[in-house]
């Protein structure tokens, strides 16, 4: 084999259009193609699918948009597939995906992982708490999906074996970029650098391309995003690499870009947990080696703990809600005055029903101008939440209902007709032992030797984080510049937490970066969204930090009532955050 190991990261969630594959196949020398389509939701979702159908539960689209259309060019060009597109039924995907091989008349070996799905057996993890929390398990007649993240061992002893695509149930979505490394270059369980190097390439594709100028800060750079290219991952033996995308696609690969990707929903950058090796990030370094072209290097591994995270999706009651909008004079008094008239009304009627009072309200109001006597345009965002959907129902019926009794200025798009209550499909995490999970690989039907790796039953000693020294402003003529003219900053979620990345644009801004974004201002900044402890940490190595704010999102997922239940734009609102620090510090006048 060679030295250079190339992958591309072709899809990054369940939905996303299915483009990169024709793509990335053109790429000269590419091994491999990973697709990550797993969310806690889409679980969820797959599950209920499954229900309904024994032959579905797995991402449809992978087989019929992904590879169908493709299988000539991947048999010709021998390039191995990795994928998390088996869901909840990774066998009835390797079946449906098999059937299409045979139509094309090709001779493709499918692989399938199988050991990730706790459902049958959760009746045997009743006692475990919530990792987070400490809350107990969910009754078990409520819970829709159970699965544990496996890691790349198994991926890669069926690439060993001879596959040319791999199918997985629930698995770290990094671990198959990781798993192609470790099958190719003979990476074994020991050398934690490298696996932590080739976690951190999976890491930046896995979102496909988010690391090749997508959901970027200076988003105009990245041209137009209807030709964007998707990331490749050049990978050396040592664990370096070099992150790229298709030659005439636009986007843009830069330190900047990557970085934002590293940061994304890491949480602490010295001790990102996953199956294989507990990753350390905070020293990584990436450098410009030529236009599109990030060389990345020193990341840091050590033993994985040997316990593994398991998500549990479980039915926690009904939501509902109404976009609505109003314009003219006051228009966002009006909307909350409409607002608060449906919810008393809907409150009395509960009432005289018997039933509970809603768990969960929410008013949102977005847009419009400020100021009094000025013409304004507000949307208006109601919802609720209960355990009956007909409480829900109810509301959503006059949530509408009351529109002739409304201030002016009301108005709605009409659609398909009145929405319907939905489940509120909550998440639930507990740990288990890796050596608990009978994991299968198979072969076209034959089993495949697998014996998961034991790490090292020894405490995990966490690195001593450096911080920045804080700056002293005596004697100092000082200015104050938006975040945004002196940092990128990209945000996501991590269960009910929120993520924000933060990447100086020079390394003399961090420290004064640092001292502005302090716990507290923080906490100012996000009043209306966090109610938990937050966290902050320092990467010298890219002259960044990492925010995580701990139960800032409402619940987070489909949990939650809120617009932006994920914090997708709270980097956004972050970056308006003032920052001082020294005149004679901003780089060419400008930041």
């Amino acid at each position: 084999m060679e030295d250079v190991l190339r992958i591309g990261g072709a899809c990054g969630f369940w939905g996303e259009s299915p483009q990169a594959t024709a793509q990335l196949l053109g790429v000269p020398g590419l091994d491999a193609l990973v697709y990550d389509y797993l969310a806690e939701i889409t679980m969820s979702i797959l599950a209920r699918a499954r229900q309904k159908d024994a032959a579905l539960g797995y991402a449809t689209d992978f087989v019929t948009q992904a590879m169908a259309p493709n299988l000539g060019r991947i048999a010709e060009a021998g390039v191995k597939i990795l994928s998390n597109a088996g869901g909840v039924n990774p066998m009835a995907c390797a079946a449906a995906l098999r059937a299409e091989i045979a139509k094309a008349g090709l001779a493709l070996k499918v692989a399938v992982v199988e050991g990730d799905d706790l459902l049958p057996r959760i009746g045997e993890y009743a006692g475990c708490p919530e990792m987070f929390s400490g809350a107990p398990m969910p009754a078990a007649d409520r819970i829709v999906s159970a699965n544990a993240y496996l890691g790349a061992g198994p991926v890669a002893a069926a690439l060993r074996a001879g596959a040319d695509i791999v199918i997985t149930g629930r698995c770290a979505d990094s671990a198959l970029t990781l798993a192609a490394a470790m099958a190719w270059f003979g990476w074994g369980p020991e050398e934690v650098d490298l696996l932590a190097a080739g976690s951190l390439a999976g890491h930046l594709i896995e979102c496909g391309p988010q690391a090749s100028g997508g959901n970027f800060t200076d988003w105009r750079q990245a041209g137009d995003i209807a030709r964007i290219g998707y990331p490749v991952v050049e990978m050396t033996r040592d664990g370096s690499f070099t992150l790229t995308k298709p030659v005439g696609t636009t986007g843009l690969v830069t330190p900047a870009t990557v970085g934002e990707q590293m940061l994304y929903e890491i949480g602490d950058p010295r001790a990102y947990l996953l199956p294989d090796v507990t990753c350390d990030f905070s020293g990584v370094e990436l450098v410009q080696d030529a236009p599109d072209r990030v060389r990345v290097t020193g990341a840091k591994g050590r033993a994985p703990s040997g316990r593994l995270k398991v998500s549990v999706t479980w039915q926690d009651g009904w939501r509902g809600g109404h976009v609505l909008f109003f314009n003219g004079m006051e228009a966002e008094a009006k909307a909350r005055a409409y607002a608060g008239a449906v919810l008393e009304r809907v409150g009395g009627m509960l009432g005289k029903m018997g039933a509970a009072d809603f768990r969960e309200t929410l008013v949102e109001t977005f847009g419009g101008r400020s100021g009094e006597g000025e013409y304004q345009e507000i949307a208006l965002k109601l919802a609720v939440r209960h355990d009956d959907p007909r409480a829900v129902g109810l509301f959503l019926r006059e949530a509408v209902g009351m529109g002739l009794a409304t201030p002016p200025g009301l108005h709605f798009f009409t659609g398909a007709g009145r929405p319907k209550p939905s489940p509120v499909v909550a998440l639930f995490s507990f740990l288990v032992d890796a050596a608990d999970l009978g994991i299968q690989v198979t072969l076209e039907g034959a089993p495949v030797p697998f014996t998961p790796a034991r790490p090292p039953v020894i405490p995990d000693v966490l690195p001593v984080m450096p911080e920045p020294a804080v700056p002293d402003p005596m004697d100092q003529q000082m200015i104050t510049r938006p975040l945004l003219e002196l940092a990128w900053a990209r945000s996501g979620d991590k269960g009910d937490a929120s993520n924000i990345g933060v990447i100086a644009r020079h390394p003399a801004y961090l420290p004064w970066i640092w001292a502005a974004l302090t716990p507290e201002r923080v906490a100012e900044v996000f009043a209306a969204e966090n109610r938990g402890r937050i966290d902050r940490f320092f990467l010298p190595g890219t002259g960044a930090m990492n925010i995580l704010m701990h139960n800032a999102l409402g619940g987070g997922g489909i949990a939650s009532l809120r617009n932006d239940a994920q914090g997708k734009g709270f980097a956004q609102k972050l970056l308006a955050t003032p920052v001082r620090l020294p005149a004679g510090l901003i780089v060419n006048d400008v930041a």
